[in-house]
Formats: structure tokens, C-alpha cells, sequence
């Protein structure tokens, strides 16, 4: 069970960091790749197609602002789902990367989270249809939200 984050950019590293370190709070393990699919498309290829062969339960998180062909991309090609969650600078930022995020074309199911600790919470989520574990911890998150409004 592992997230795996594709990165269309280098610069998306910090961005990364702060979904990281929401599923390092998970104990959920992960790997960081840096593949455009505008610049580079057959790296993006040769890692869904590898990630597809793998046994494990596996949920992306793409990273890519402007242009978002990384989402679809990878969506349209993977057997795993895929959670887009675009970075941003500020509100004009994000409202030029969301967009490119949310107009996907048909049979490319990408979901989009804009908050990075939502999309570490939405991944571990559907890591817990198949992994115990994980359901556990989103059942006692869950409790543990629900008993501080008492």
C-alpha cells in the first residue's frame, strides 16, 4: 500500500512536501517522481505501466499546475485511481491551475482535491478499501474529530 506522487516539475517538490507530511501523520508510505507529460511523456508511460504490473494497492497524487496533461495522462493510462492536487501560490494562481485540472477529457477519471491535507486524507481513505489498517486509522480520525466538538 503506498502513494505514489508524480510531479510535473521540479519546483512542485515543496508543495509535495506539505501532502508528505500529512501521510507521514497516516504512516502511509510513498514515492516521488518528477515526469511532464508535456516534456517528457514517455517517462510518465514507463512508470504507470511499471506501477500497473505491481501487486500492492497503489493511489496517485499528481502534481501540476498551468497545463495539467500529468493528471489525464497518467489516469488515462492507469489501473489506480488518481487524485490531482494542483499548487498554487495564491488565489490567482490557483484559479488558472484548477481549471486545467478539472477539464478532463472523457474516460480520464482524475479526482481533484486542492487541499494538500485533504488529498493525503482522500488517498489514505481509498487505501482503506483494501488495507485494514488504513480503514482503522480513518475510523479512530473520524471518532477522534467527532469527540472534540463535545
Amino acid at each position: 500500500m503506498k502513494v505514489v506522487f508524480i510531479l510535473g516539475s521540479e519546483s512542485d517538490k515543496d508543495f509535495a512536501r506539505k501532502i508528505q507530511n500529512e501521510l507521514d501523520k497516516w504512516g502511509v508510505l510513498y514515492d516521488l517522481y518528477v515526469a511532464s507529460a508535456h516534456k517528457v511523456p514517455e517517462r510518465v508511460f514507463d512508470l504507470v505501466s511499471k506501477m500497473n504490473e505491481e501487486e500492492e494497492a497503489i493511489v496517485y497524487i499528481t502534481i501540476a499546475g498551468r497545463s495539467n496533461g500529468l493528471s489525464g495522462v497518467t489516469a488515462a493510462n492507469s489501473i489506480h485511481p488518481v487524485i490531482a492536487c494542483p499548487p498554487f501560490a495564491d488565489k490567482d494562481d490557483m484559479a488558472v491551475n484548477i481549471n486545467s485540472t478539472l477539464q478532463m477529457p472523457s474516460d480520464t477519471p482524475v479526482l481533484t482535491v486542492v487541499d494538500p491535507k485533504n488529498a493525503a486524507a482522500a488517498a489514505v481513505r481509498i487505501l482503506g478499501l483494501t488495507d485494514k489498517g488504513a480503514k482503522q486509522k480513518v475510523v479512530d480520525r473520524i471518532k477522534a474529530i467527532k469527540e472534540s466538538f463535545k
